[in-house]
């Protein structure tokens, strides 16, 4: 399989990118939630720039069907709280799905900004995700290209 390897400076840009859209839709969430383990990086980077507090959610669907179901960002979603979920790449769409369901929040029209918002570094526009990308670094085509994206964090040694 042929892998594209993205540089620390890669991220930066799309975490920037992800700032620039924030600030333009003047839309502030009460905290992020990185998803474990590849949106922890992103998370901590936007926490850090916007000086807005993150949490964590453990979803490892690829790594064996791991989900953690945190009661409480569900209660403050259906409160009306704004969060906004970000991992590092949209891919099968299997995580955000399972969020959405979890939470029991629903984002029936693609243009209708509520209140749990997402946002990728990465979004596969070959996705089976039926969650909007409120935020997105950039945008890549697996039906056209396959390509494993491998992350600075995946493979640093």
């Amino acid at each position: 399989m042929n892998k594209i390897y993205l540089t620390n400076t890669d991220i930066q840009k799309y975490v920037s990118t992800i700032v620039s859209q924030l600030y333009k839709d003047n839309w502030r969430p009460d905290y992020i939630v990185g998803i474990t383990r590849g949106g922890l990086i992103p998370s901590v980077m936007l926490s850090q720039f916007t000086g807005i507090k993150m949490h964590t959610l453990d979803v490892r669907l690829r790594d064996g069907d791991e989900k953690e179901s945190n009661l409480w960002m569900a209660d403050d979603a259906q409160a009306g709280k704004n969060i906004l979920v970000l991992d590092d790449i949209n891919d099968t769409g299997a995580t955000f799905n399972w969020i959405m369901e979890d939470w029991d929040v629903s984002h029936d029209y693609p243009d209708e900004k509520t209140n749990v918002r997402f946002a990728v570094l990465m979004d596969n526009l070959a996705s089976e995700c039926n969650v909007s990308m409120s935020y997105i670094g950039t945008e890549i085509d697996k039906s056209e290209d396959p390509s494993w994206i491998v992350f600075p964090w995946e493979e640093w040694w």
